[in-house]
């Protein structure tokens, strides 16, 4: 299975991912696979950056839900939904202009930066509390593909972890988890 290729649909469907390990999870402050994160640190991770970086590139505010140490399922939701809401509407056809990453559409700005980090924090999650960690396939691999010739310059920017050996025949998500800095092979 592929994922949508349109923004909104993407973003729909990685949101959807991502919100069913939120309904499932149990232990809210089960250690995750990011060095000293718990649970709800991949949640509120994923609330926290994104509105700064949304707001300093197109001057849009989020709606803000509660804080995701009072209700992190529902500060996921809230957020969720407005992010939707932001590429379902007119909104969508913003430039987003960043001094760290220039101008481009805005749609184009969230799938990139936005929804691949929910995609790939969706493992996280699934791994600290115990659910499913199967990831689209075909989404590993373009990701991978693509992070492969500028790993130097995504090591430097501290967002990720050094390379996990794995071995050369391990799948794709196995490969793309490794390469972020995980160690999908270990229990936990």
């Amino acid at each position: 299975m592929s994922l949508p290729a349109e923004p909104a649909e993407r973003h729909r469907v990685v949101a959807a991912g991502f919100t069913d390990r939120v309904r499932g999870a149990v232990d809210w402050d089960t250690p995750a696979p990011v060095p000293g994160w718990r649970a709800r640190d991949v949640v509120g991770h994923l609330v926290g950056w994104f509105p700064g970086f949304l707001s300093t590139g197109t001057g849009l505010e989020l709606d803000r839900g509660p804080s995701v140490a009072q209700d992190p399922v529902r500060a996921w939701q809230v957020h969720a939904d407005a992010v939707q809401r932001i590429l379902d509407t007119d909104a969508a056809a913003v430039v987003f202009r960043h001094p760290m990453v220039g101008e481009m559409p805005l749609p184009e700005a969230v799938d990139r930066f936005y929804t691949t980090d929910v995609f790939l924090h969706t493992w996280d999650l699934a791994r600290a509390t115990g659910q499913d960690e199967r990831l689209d396939e075909d989404t590993c691999a373009v990701l991978l593909a693509g992070m492969t010739p500028i790993e130097e310059l995504l090591r430097s920017s501290g967002q990720y972890g050094p390379r996990v050996p794995v071995p050369d025949t391990a799948d794709v998500q196995t490969r793309l988890l490794a390469f972020i800095g995980r160690d999908p092979l270990s229990g936990r």
